[in-house]
């Protein structure tokens, strides 16, 4: 996977894993912009396993209508590579 920029369009991962993850349920599956980054961070749902992935971490804006389907304000998440992909 190439670097993320800002203003790249992102969706985020589907997956419920039965294991601890740091991409809450309301923003599975919904699609943000890059505003930019968070730093390289262990991935924190195999660092609660015990195992040392680490991966750079994006700041996500998403609006609340895409999240809760209602609202005029956005929210910013920081979220780990592996839980996005392209839109």
């Amino acid at each position: 996977m190439s670097e993320r920029r800002r203003g790249d369009r992102v969706r985020t991962s589907t997956v419920d894993p039965d294991h601890h993850t740091r991409l809450p349920a309301y923003a599975r599956g919904k699609t943000g912009v890059v505003i930019g980054t968070d730093g390289v961070h262990p991935l924190a749902d195999l660092r609660a396993r015990g195992i040392e992935q680490p991966q750079q971490v994006y700041l996500v804006r998403f609006t609340a209508q895409e999240l809760f389907g209602q609202g005029d304000h956005s929210v910013t998440l920081s979220l780990w590579e592996e839980y996005l992909s392209d839109e």
